[in-house]
């Protein structure tokens, strides 16, 4: 029996709008590295950039059809990322 192909289980629809969103975003961040200078732009990027991972990885790296196992791996990554960036952002205030 053939397993179902992504555009079987999740809508080719579907596809299109993550990558239409992707591109998008990616539009986003140009503009934003172009247009807004400063911390805003370092924050811009850091919330757009994520955003962007997130949807591959939910849609085209089919996590929504993993497990519980495999999703707490993938938190306690970007929590330990998220931790790291912390530290590494109160490090470089007091510099």
């Amino acid at each position: 029996m053939n397993a179902p192909t992504s555009a079987a289980t999740h809508g080719a629809g579907t596809l299109v709008g993550v990558w239409a969103a992707l591109v998008a975003l990616t539009g986003a961040l140009v503009a934003v590295n172009h247009f807004v200078p400063g911390n805003a732009g370092i924050l811009a990027v850091l919330v757009i950039t994520p955003t962007k991972a997130a949807l591959v990885l939910w849609h085209f790296m089919h996590l929504r059809e993993e497990g519980r196992a495999v999703r707490l791996m993938l938190l306690a990554a970007v929590v330990t990322i998220v931790v790291f960036i912390g530290l590494l952002m109160v490090d470089y205030s007091f510099r």
